[in-house]
């Protein structure tokens, strides 16, 4: 079998994976009475080590910001490796149309679904993340996910304020899954109400294709100059023509921290309202002639 077909089956593989965890696994839950599921049908994509982007994010971010060839290297310091061995595993994790329906009638605090697959959702990335990872330890594949490990950080960024060592989001882009909106979530064909998950690999798996150019092209606000809907649709205030206010983002979703608590009696947080209640909240908001 050529090394071709040993990449092409290697991604099968590592897709169905990630799809099985999701779609069978009883992991996959809110924790609510009913169990309801925390994610829909994940989408799976490919970066390759070597991708210029994250050259490019590094520039652009700051130079906290870890290449993959950085955070492997790190992790295993022991391997040589180049960055056109390693692989950048990206899913998308779309909520399920119940949880974008509760928040969806939602204006100022978040719907108890929401903020269990804030919580309890995220569980079942992090546990999906170690899933990745054992399973390709197990076919003797080396392999680190990015947001367990202790090189993952907040930093500031110079351009950007709050950033970090490694983004979940720019890798999805880098796969090809979605480009930015503008309050900075990621339009994917399923959506932006969604989560993201990452593992770098040390094997060489054919990148996806990344059909577009511009990181902006999924959005209407910047397409077209057209829509706008996610700027009334922001509690606190953090969204405007100019883009997105983290510090104004980050209170906001502190505070709900408190109702939370005393409203569906766990520890917890969410906001998400930028990502429901809008045209890019479950697919591409563009005719199929303008992507």
């Amino acid at each position: 079998m050529r090394t071709g077909e040993k990449a092409k089956n290697a991604a099968i593989w590592i897709e169905t994976v990630i799809k099985d965890f999701i779609n069978q696994s009883p992991e996959n839950t809110l924790k609510n009475a009913a169990r309801d599921k925390a994610w829909a049908d994940p989408l799976v994509g490919f970066s390759g080590g070597a991708d210029p982007l994250y050259q490019e994010y590094k520039r652009h971010i700051g130079d906290f910001f870890l290449t993959p060839l950085e955070f492997f290297s790190q992790t295993f310091p022991s391997l040589q490796v180049s960055p056109e061995q390693l692989t950048v595993i990206s899913w998308i994790l779309p909520q399920t149309d119940q949880t974008k329906a509760d928040l969806r009638r939602e204006t100022v605090h978040p719907s108890e679904s929401w903020a269990r697959a804030r919580i309890f959702g995220e569980e079942v990335n992090v546990k999906l993340r170690r899933h990745m990872v054992e399973t390709l330890t197990r076919a003797g594949i080396e392999a680190v996910a990015p947001m367990l490990s202790p090189l993952w950080g907040w930093k500031m960024s110079e351009k950007y304020g709050f950033a970090s060592t490694w983004s979940e989001r720019h890798a999805a882009y880098a796969a090809g899954l979605g480009t930015f909106g503008l309050c900075d979530g990621l339009i994917t064909p399923v959506g932006k109400a969604m989560r993201c998950g990452s593992v770098i690999a040390n094997g060489r798996v054919p990148p996806s294709n990344r059909p577009y150019q511009d990181h902006h092209a999924y959005c209407l606000f910047y397409t077209k100059g057209t829509c706008g809907k996610c700027i009334p649709r922001c509690p606190a205030g953090a969204l405007t023509k100019e883009g997105h206010d983290k510090g104004k983002c980050k209170s906001y979703v502190d505070l709900t921290a408190q109702y939370v608590k005393e409203n569906f009696k766990f520890e917890g947080y969410g906001c998400g309202f930028c990502q429901t209640g809008v045209p890019c909240e479950s697919k591409i908001p563009l005719k199929e002639s303008d992507k």
